[in-house]
């Protein structure tokens, strides 16, 4: 590869909106942050560069067109590590990142992989044929590598945060990890502009009636819940400047007719004098447009409210996970119930919507549990409820206690899938009911309900207590006795007055 211009590279990466049932029903598409940075950085550094957008891009017949456009020297598949879909490493994923390796392969072009699933599985990516697994933060670990591949290096990299097979050998090598990049203001905006943005906001304007894209003030998150994996970004929590970050909202709202902002961070307003600075900066600027983040109710202290709202926060979801406080503790949430109620409150007061992410199936929830957390969601009626179980994925805590149950599935196959993959307290079936039952509820929460629609949820929690007990995994355990004509009373959904 050693000649006198630089090599070509030719960036993707795995996620297809329309591999995902779920997500191709929403129609909520967002181009890929973190391919994006890195193809903005290359580009920086005076590489010739190439984006092929899997998420709407069908990787079928379009990454082999791609291939004979570009000629490019490498292929990168770069996940976008600040999108929790792909943070969930779906199957579907890995196999469309696994195809784009052999169709690069057979055009004799040299693939590397980043993103949570190949750290999580190097061996597995290696001996597919990637060349390389580019362990931690990217950017500088990719632009080291392409400097060794320009000067005629093939193998025994000298570059940290990678892992290679050992020629000759079929031994996985672990160069040293990567530093953490210590100053996020000095790395590129994402090359948005060789993305199609335009159809991005079409799609986003035909099914939402305005356009949306994404952007992330930070990188990290210092607290330790149990259950989450962070094999990209760590626990050190890393934020660019209030500026940097209003800055790039102008630019979008000026430049990109952006009208609506999700900030993908991990953990939003992490810092109340930060979360100040941020909304002086979007107001002398001008810079405001209407955005959701994703937080934690302890974090929702009334000076960030009043400041998140200053600077356009319509939405904020919160890791709630669950209404009972023992399962919070087992999950080293370091969360209160009480807070979460009272994050709720202050949010509506200031006019913006609260949303609840909820985990169900966590080791030690029995009915009473999921009773807590249902009492949790109709005392507070949250704005809209995301449902989960609970996810084991390698190096947390949780995938430690549960390994041992684990089989064959170790992942979901698309976001849909909803599958608990240790022994929880009840099979699938029990859980995709409840999911059904709070789901809908939680949507006649906030308007005129008709006396079918109230029939329906009344059939749909009956469906779900009438699972309880065929669907339990463990031996009878200490369960409360079930009143299924008190437990799914309308009154008790607070939906009697709303007729």
């Amino acid at each position: 590869m050693n000649s006198s211009s630089p090599i070509k590279v030719l960036l993707t990466h795995s996620y297809h909106l329309y591999f995902d049932r779920k997500q191709a029903e929403r129609q909520q598409p967002y181009p890929p942050l973190s391919t994006m940075y890195a193809t903005a950085m290359l580009r920086e550094a005076g590489y010739s560069v190439a984006l092929f957008d899997t998420m709407i891009e069908d990787p079928g017949t379009g990454f082999e067109g791609a291939l004979a456009q570009h000629c490019p020297g490498l292929v990168v598949v770069c996940e976008d590590s600040f999108n929790f879909l792909s943070k969930m490493c779906l199957t579907r994923m890995r196999q469309v990142s696994f195809e784009m390796q052999e169709q690069a392969a057979r055009a004799g072009i040299p693939v590397v992989v980043h993103g949570s699933d190949s750290s999580d599985n190097v061996r597995e990516y290696l001996e597919h044929g990637f060349d390389a697994v580019l362990l931690g933060e990217c950017e500088q670990t990719l632009l080291e590598l392409l400097h060794a591949l320009h000067s005629g290096q093939r193998k025994n990299w000298n570059v940290p945060g990678l892992a290679y097979l050992e020629h000759g050998h079929g031994q996985v090598v672990f160069t040293p990890p990567r530093p953490q990049r210590a100053d996020l203001d000095q790395l590129p905006f994402p090359a948005r502009e060789m993305a199609d943005m335009n159809r991005y906001s079409s799609i986003w304007r035909t099914h939402h009636g305005r356009s949306s894209t994404n952007l992330v003030a930070s990188r990290g998150c210092p607290f330790r819940c149990n259950w989450c994996a962070k094999p990209i970004y760590g626990s050190k929590y890393l934020v660019r400047s209030a500026e940097s970050v209003a800055e790039e909202m102008q630019l979008l709202k000026r430049d990109y007719g952006i009208e609506h902002l999700w900030f993908a961070d991990d953990i939003f307003a992490l810092n109340r004098q930060w979360v100040r600075e941020f909304a002086e900066a979007v107001e002398r600027r001008e810079a405001a447009v209407p955005f959701k983040i994703q937080s934690r109710a302890d974090l929702m202290t009334a000076e960030t409210v009043a400041a998140l709202k200053r600077a356009g926060c319509e939405e904020v979801w919160m890791g709630a996970e669950s209404g009972s406080q023992s399962i919070l503790n087992a999950m080293d949430k370091n969360l209160t119930v009480a807070s979460i109620k009272s994050a709720r409150s202050r949010l509506g007061a200031a006019g913006i919507r609260a949303a609840f992410f909820l985990q169900f199936g966590y080791p030690g929830e029995t009915l009473r549990e999921i009773e807590e957390t249902i009492r949790l969601v109709r005392n507070c009626r949250p704005d809209d409820i995301g449902v989960s179980v609970s996810y084991p994925l390698p190096g947390t805590v949780f995938h430690e206690r549960v390994r041992q149950q684990l089989g064959v599935k170790r992942n979901w196959i698309d976001s849909q899938d909803l599958s608990v993959m240790f022994r929880a307290a009840y099979t699938d079936e029990f859980y995709r009911a409840l999911r059904n039952a709070l789901h809908y509820e939680v949507e006649l929460y906030h308007r005129s309900s008709t006396g079918e629609e109230r029939r329906r949820l009344s059939s749909l929690w009956n469906e779900f207590y009438g699972l309880e007990q065929r669907c339990r995994n463990s031996q009878p355990t200490q369960l409360p006795v079930i009143q299924p004509a008190e437990s799914i009373a309308l009154t008790a959904c607070g939906l009697e007055a709303r007729g």
